[in-house]
């Protein structure tokens, strides 16, 4: 029976090595690439720099005037105001999450509402003029644009929050970077943009990496479980091979050759050691791989949503009160490239954001800076959740669950702010959240569930852990070493793998 055993466990290391070990090699280089070249994104400082600012001396309708003109009646999630289509101003109209009327989720399937801000008039297709428009204003003056295409998904845009904007329309930009623009066909934004750099390292680094190929064509609706089971496949091979491989090598008593290996030199030498010294990270990193695809919804709590409006006193509802745009771009007296109403603590506010996303706080209603009252804050955070709160502390500096990562790492791009509110709820769930002192918006919600996943996926993936992250190029130093471990790992069993499957071809 042990020996059956053995050998079904020699047999599956062996052929399914052969299969597991080229996605191991790929992943070991392309993870590297991925430390310096990320997935391409638009981040929210990139967005805003390239919006053209906001005129003072436009004549711009009222957010009221505006949303009357339109049709459009009741409350809102929130309102923005840019340049954003084709280089001309319009508002950008978020219905209310929170509703529950026909009339509100017939506006929610609707999504984002494009008004024209000087006619008032709503605006929906976008056609080849517009998207050569938004991406001219976006590149600025001197640069040549070639619109490519229509499509709705291609290797730099699989990602599933540009689902609401398919499909997308490509323009090219004769700039220094070679850019790649995403124009959104509800919108008219630009939605994404990718370097000739992002796109060349891609190939090597994130769109190989998730296994992207298998993304946009007739693999689509199965990629997630594709990517799971080639993940759980290659943890029962490398732990299969680890077992085997302390099975072989003898601890006090040497082989004839005086070597603690049965094999004598060449690549089976080579697989043996490396696979005893780095089985461990290369299990860790599959593992952590695994736990990033959220397997079976494992990490889903079902956690109660936030009442966002309950925190605020009421939703976002506009009306003759809420000043004209001019006034509040004269009241700021800087170059602004967007606006954006929402309700904060029983007041109508208005975000005024820079190129920079630095931001100032308006009264809609007067035009005048507003500044929020700690203790008026932590008395609304508390009833984001029906249930008692265990505490509320500031966050001065970055922690293991709250912190910054790089633009173009997986897990970076979000503007993570300093001091933040932590409001610890005790809930079954143990939900925290963390919410902008200065601003009062929600920055970000995490449960017990999300919490071990942090664990499991990005502290055992990537290493975000702040002694580390803060100590580069320590950080950049241990993961390269640690890849290419892994990497010499996987080419000698790819190399012993093929010459046993010639023996048996021949």
């Amino acid at each position: 029976m042990q020996t059956r055993l053995k050998r079904w466990l020699f047999l599956i290391h062996r052929w399914l090595g052969m299969i597991a070990c080229l996605f191991f090699a790929m992943w070991f280089v392309s993870g590297v690439v991925m430390m310096y070249v990320g997935y391409p994104k638009l981040t929210e400082r990139e967005r805003l720099q390239h919006l053209p600012a906001l005129d003072a001396q436009a004549e711009l309708l009222s957010p009221s005037q505006a949303l009357h003109v339109a049709g459009i009646n009741g409350v809102l999630e929130e309102l923005r105001l840019a340049n954003a289509r084709g280089g001309e101003p319009v508002y950008m109209v978020t219905p209310a999450a929170e509703q529950t009327s026909a009339q509100a989720k017939a506006r929610q399937r609707e999504g984002t509402v494009i008004i024209d801000a000087r006619s008032g008039q709503r605006l929906q297709h976008v056609d080849r003029a517009l998207a050569l428009a938004s991406a001219a204003a976006y590149a600025g003056p001197n640069i040549t644009t070639t619109y490519i295409d229509e499509i709705d998904e291609d290797a730099f845009s699989h990602s599933r929050n540009l689902d609401k904007h398919r499909p997308l329309h490509r323009v090219q930009l004769d700039d220094v970077d070679n850019t790649l623009l995403y124009i959104s066909d509800k919108t008219g934004e630009v939605v994404r943009d990718a370097t000739s750099n992002e796109r060349v390292w891609n190939y090597v680094g994130a769109w190989i990496h998730w296994l992207y190929p298998f993304r946009g064509n007739v693999f689509s609706a199965w990629w997630s479980d594709i990517v799971i089971w080639l993940s759980i496949g290659g943890i029962v091979v490398a732990l299969s091979g680890t077992i085997i491989g302390i099975l072989r090598w003898r601890f006090s008593r040497p082989y004839r050759s005086g070597s603690h290996s049965p094999y004598h030199g060449g690549f089976m030498r080579w697989h043996h050691i490396t696979g005893l010294l780095f089985a461990l990270i290369t299990i860790t990193w599959i593992f952590s791989g695994l736990m990033s695809m959220n397997p079976w919804r494992i990490f889903d709590s079902g956690a109660a949503p936030l009442q966002t409006s309950q925190m605020h006193g009421g939703p976002l509802v506009l009306s003759s009160q809420d000043v004209a745009p001019a006034t509040l771009l004269h009241a700021v007296g800087s170059s602004v490239k967007e606006l954006r109403w929402t309700r904060t603590l029983a007041q109508n506010t208005v975000s005024a954001s820079d190129a920079q996303g630095a931001s100032i706080l308006l009264d809609s209603h007067t035009a005048q800076a507003r500044v929020i009252d700690r203790q008026e804050l932590d008395a609304a955070v508390i009833r984001l959740l029906p249930y008692p709160v265990r505490g509320i502390t500031q966050l001065n500096d970055y922690d293991l669950y709250y912190y910054a990562r790089d633009a173009h790492t997986m897990l970076g791009g979000t503007e993570k702010p300093l001091p933040v509110l932590r409001v610890i709820f005790d809930d079954p769930q143990k939900t925290w959240v963390h919410v902008d002192p200065r601003t009062g918006a929600i920055l970000g919600k995490t449960d017990e569930a999300r919490r071990i996943n942090r664990w499991l996926f990005a502290m055992l993936h990537s290493w975000d852990w702040l002694p580390l992250l803060e100590r580069r190029p320590l950080w950049d130093v241990l993961l390269i070493a640690l890849s290419l471990g892994g990497l010499v790992l996987s080419v000698t069993g790819i190399v012993i793998g093929w010459r046993r499957l010639g023996i048996k071809l021949r």
